[in-house]
């Protein structure tokens, strides 16, 4: 065929070249939308998968929380729910272990459960209420050790051949041991020496914080708690059951001068020596007036006079010249504002002087009034600083744990609670508190077989009816240059320091030195 033939034959048939035009575009086109549905359940996939994603962050989110949660339920509070009154799983171990036992240091025996001949139980407390509030009571609910320490009381850690034996025979378990700090002998001087007074007495050992006196006025007989609970509650008891010794929240007085003296130092470390002070019996500003306690005119002091003398005027002065946030941070580093960690019911000391106080406020404060209030082991602490070379202990009253049959299980080592100022400063102010044993206002101390520092304080309080009353305050520490014993005693509506709390304290110190060295 020629040329022109194939041209016209291609010319005769345009049908067929637009039939394939179209068939090419159609398949371009279903190609296109195939590759549209493709990206877009491709990015249905995509947002399903974010979908899925922060499903799966949510619940690994969920899930690490509920293990954080389950590490400080076990680790972190542990302690205060076994121990608290209210878990009653820990009752339960009651089926199955008789409750462990309660030790003085000097190995008294001052819990026990007696087992009757038909089984049943009692709890029983030899020393009756002289160790009430620290041992504690375990019926209408616990308090003391016996609520703190309530776990281990009710575990046995005795060899495990017999416990299986006990219990293949269907016997109970002894529980174990808790072995206190307190010591016997100076627990009982304590007791006898705050006598009829309501209030407290606390005794640490300086260099460890071990506790070893707690007393706390009024008390209770633990062994008839249940019996005598209605009265022990009532409007007029006194509040018996409220442990003074860490509870108890009093003005310090001028115990408190101890830290209103730091705060000076501080803040006038080269010329502090160089204070003086004419005391004329009052001072005034704003319209608020410090006198000295019984109208006393001291005359011309130094620092250590005014603080042997308990010059309020002097330290009312001090007072308004302080950095106020200084004086915080101080009071802070002691453990004002805090919680001292002692496992056991307590109180924290409060010191809420603002940085723009008044003048009246910062007089106040400074002489351990005001708004300024203190537990009397706080107070104890401070002594126990001072007598530390300015390292301050942690305060713990526990020694160990152990099996019935005196196997140790856990012991507790003395710990640091912070280093609260230097060993300089601490011997200027212990020799500040010794110059007020020989010759101030604790020199009802003097000339006895040990040596005494200590700082007494008179802190006023409005009664119920609106009357003034004034409360007994000492701390202080014996045997200066290697010092065994740091002590507060607060006597309610006691009068002046050396009036009651300095005969406690020294009735105390009599007791420990005649029977542990015969002198």
């Amino acid at each position: 065929m020629k040329k022109k033939d194939i041209d016209a034959v291609y010319e005769e048939n345009p049908a067929e070249d637009a039939t394939a035009e179209e068939k090419a575009s159609g398949k371009k086109k279903k190609s296109k939308k195939k590759k549209i549905k493709t990206e877009q359940a491709s990015e249905s996939r995509k947002e399903q998968n974010k979908v899925f994603a922060k499903a799966s962050y949510f619940f690994v989110l969920m899930f690490l929380s509920l293990c954080a949660y389950l590490v400080y339920f076990n680790i972190a509070d542990r302690e205060t729910i076994n121990s608290s009154s209210y878990n009653t799983k820990q009752d339960n171990k009651d089926t199955m272990v008789i409750r462990g036992s309660i030790y003085s240091s000097d190995g008294e025996l001052l819990a026990v459960t007696n087992v009757a001949e038909d089984g049943s139980e009692s709890r029983s407390y030899p020393y009756g209420r002289l160790f009430s509030h620290v041992v504690g009571y375990a019926s209408n609910g616990r308090s003391g050790t016996e609520a703190t320490y309530n776990t281990e009381l009710t575990s046995c850690h005795a060899s495990l051949f017999e416990q299986i034996k006990n219990e293949a025979q269907d016997v109970k378990i002894q529980g174990d041991s808790v072995n206190l700090s307190l010591d016997t002998l100076l627990q009982r001087a304590a007791y006898d020496a705050l006598g009829n007074y309501s209030g407290a007495v606390v005794v640490l050992e300086p260099s460890t914080g071990r506790v070893l006196a707690m007393v706390s006025k009024p008390d209770f007989d633990p062994a008839s708690i249940s019996e005598d609970w209605e009265a022990l509650n009532s409007e007029n008891s006194g509040s018996p059951l409220l442990n003074r010794a860490v509870q108890g929240l009093y003005p310090p007085g001028s115990t408190f001068k101890i830290l209103t003296t730091l705060a000076y130092m501080r803040q006038h470390p080269g010329d502090y020596q160089n204070f003086t002070f004419n005391c004329e019996g009052l001072v005034s500003k704003d319209d608020v007036n410090i006198t000295c306690y019984a109208g006393s005119v001291h005359g011309l002091e130094d620092l250590e006079t005014a603080f042997k003398n308990s010059c309020n005027g002097a330290f009312a002065t001090i007072g308004m010249e302080l950095d106020n946030s200084e004086f915080k941070k101080i009071c802070e580093s002691f453990g004002f504002n805090k919680d001292l960690s002692i496992h056991m019911a307590s109180a924290a000391s409060r010191f809420t002087l603002a940085e723009d106080a008044s003048y009246g406020e910062e007089m106040t404060t400074a002489i351990g009034q005001g708004d300024t209030l203190a537990t009397p082991l706080q107070m104890a602490m401070v002594a126990a600083a001072v007598a530390n070379g300015g390292t301050l202990m942690k305060p713990y009253y526990v020694d160990s744990i152990s099996t019935y049959d005196g196997d140790e299980v856990k012991t507790f080592k003395p710990s640091s609670y912070a280093s609260v100022m230097s060993a300089a400063e601490a011997e200027t102010i212990g020799n500040y508190m010794v110059t007020t044993v020989k010759s101030g206002t604790a020199s009802a101390l003097s000339g006895a077989s040990y040596t005494a520092a200590g700082k007494t304080g008179s802190a006023e309080y409005d009664t119920a009816s609106g009357e003034r009353g004034t409360h007994s305050w000492f701390v202080g520490y014996s045997n200066v240059d290697h010092p065994d014993l740091a002590i507060a005693v607060i006597a309610e509506d006691g009068g002046s320091g050396s009036a009651a709390a300095v005969p406690i304290a020294k009735y105390v110190f009599d007791t420990y030195y005649q029977n542990k060295y015969g002198y």
